[in-house]
């Protein structure tokens, strides 16, 4: 029984960084409609920033700093925000397919660099002896899972509560008019390029924390990490959870995840040992068979955006039927 909690509060840990993550997706796709397809870059980004400066002294490589993993968490924060905000100043005016092609460009780039730059990043061998959090309880599995699993769900709440106040928010609103229409945006004096800077930074920001956290937790780190296979699954989860609702991101994170690691464990399970890397690929067609099953089911995903209209409009609406019930009234 305590090996089955222990699990499971390793599984929701994993989980609720990629939710994280799809709540920062969720900024740019769901709020604003910017085709960001270089999830991966920015998750990665985060993770080498935290584990550089929080990491012990290593032979050939930057690091030694030995910073708290807080300062590591919050620096992985801004340099995801700073980051994302000179590539959206470079490339914001890019719409759909062409804003895609940039962002994965940028994720492929950031990739090859983590795998090159053995000075910086570790190369292939990757970063180890990353510092995690209650770490003094590593000796009491059940104890460490069930701390570290608060800890996540506590970051997970913060950046959720964050987002929901933006979203409510009149910049929030702003973000969706200009998602629906940008021309009538802008007539009424908005800057949409200004907006979705801001948008982009504030998902790049979360997606690079998302980043940190997991890395934190696992304790390593390499290239091989943050292939496009991570953005693949972070949009299954957005687009399976609800693209443009911050619950529906969370709850698809958990049930995406859910979904690549019980397949895992059948692919373990029935193939033999030499097939089962090939076996592997048919994680990615399980979760392609979920999606489109949800999607026939639920077509705005299981937790679909609310609209939400203005008070006003619906008083506006229905004076008048009231007028007309008062002018027919005997």
């Amino acid at each position: 029984m305590i090996d089955l909690v222990g699990y499971g509060a390793f599984f929701l840990t994993i989980a609720l960084s990629y939710a994280i993550i799809a709540v920062g997706l969720n900024v740019q796709w769901g709020q604003t409609g910017l085709f960001n397809v270089g999830v991966a870059g920015f998750v990665a980004v985060g993770a080498y920033v935290s584990a550089i400066l929080t990491t012990p002294d290593a032979a050939g490589r930057l690091g030694g700093f030995g910073l708290p993993i807080v300062v590591g968490w919050i620096a992985a924060g801004i340099a995801g925000a700073i980051l994302s905000y000179g590539l959206g100043w470079l490339t914001i005016r890019l719409r759909s397919d062409y804003l895609a092609i940039t962002t994965f460009g940028f994720a492929v780039t950031v990739q090859l660099a983590a795998l090159n730059l053995e000075w910086i990043t570790g190369g292939p061998f990757g970063m180890g002896f990353i510092p995690r959090p209650f770490a003094v309880s590593a000796d009491d599995p059940f104890r460490f899972g069930l701390l570290n699993l608060g800890l996540t769900a506590a970051v997970l709440l913060a950046a959720y509560l964050v987002v929901e106040h933006l979203s409510a928010s009149p910049w929030g609103r702003v973000l969706r008019a200009i998602r629906e229409d940008e021309t009538a945006a802008v007539s009424l004096g908005k800057n949409a390029s200004g907006f979705r800077l801001q948008a982009f930074a504030v998902g790049g920001a979360l997606m690079a924390l998302g980043g940190a956290v997991q890395a934190h937790f696992i304790g390593f780190i390499a290239p091989e990490n943050y292939l496009p296979l991570m953005t693949f699954q972070v949009w299954a989860m957005l687009i399976v959870g609800g693209s443009g609702n911050h619950r529906g991101a969370i709850v698809g994170a958990v049930l995406v995840w859910a979904i690549w690691a019980a397949s895992a464990s059948v692919i373990g399970t029935v193939l033999p040992a030499g097939e089962q890397a090939r076996g592997a690929s048919l994680q990615i067609v399980l979760i392609g068979v979920a999606l489109c099953a949800i999607l026939l089911l639920r077509p705005k995903g299981i937790l679909g955006e609310k609209r939400v209209v203005s008070r006003y409009l619906g008083k506006s609406a229905a004076e008048p039927a009231r007028q007309r019930e008062g002018t027919l009234a005997p």
